[in-house]
């Protein structure tokens, strides 16, 4: 009977020791497990798989403008998501419209149309939409989404020679292909 409450007492002990998980840790790690990222989509934990709240995604466009290229984006997840969207900035250099050169990111549902019934899966497919249908219409660097409006054929040469490690105007990009 002692050893029952021995065990009992060490189970206690094991369960108040352990590492609570947050609301916010416990619906990111189901958003993660049931991730359905297309296949040119993966996700890299950089901190190991104890920190979901940090993570990354690398997409290969393989069609469009962006074809070819290796785009990288970090994920920081605040404590109040799913009430928050989740931080997300884009680490690869590039020509796009709707992501300036400092790697901030255009989507809307990361701004004012985030709801808490989305998830990571959602914004994943955002970004990648990003690249299939870049959009001059709400743009970061305007000087690209000028030159895809008015000139698409100027716009695939300066995507081009941005992702091949060139210059474009006076901004220079490392190759990401």
């Amino acid at each position: 009977m002692i050893k029952l409450f021995k065990v009992k007492e060490k189970q206690r002990e094991n369960v108040s020791n352990a590492k609570k998980q947050t609301a916010a840790e416990l619906r990111l790690h189901k958003d993660i497990s049931e991730l359905n990222l297309p296949k040119s989509c993966s996700i890299t934990f950089p901190d190991g798989k104890d920190d979901l709240m940090n993570f990354e995604v690398l997409i290969r466009p393989d069609e469009g403008y962006y074809a070819g290229g290796k785009f990288l984006f970090s994920f920081q997840v605040s404590p109040h998501y799913p009430h928050e969207a989740p931080k997300v900035k884009c680490k690869t250099k590039i020509y796009h419209p709707n992501i300036d050169l400092e790697g901030n990111v255009c989507l809307n549902i990361l701004r004012e149309d985030w709801k808490p019934v989305l998830n990571i899966n959602t914004v994943v497919y955002g970004l990648y939409h990003l690249f299939t249908e870049p959009n001059y219409e709400d743009p970061l660097n305007h000087d690209a989404a000028a030159v895809l409006r008015d000139n698409p054929m100027l716009f695939a040469t300066n995507v081009k020679r941005a992702m091949l490690g060139g210059f474009v105007g006076h901004t220079s990009f490392t190759r990401c292909t």
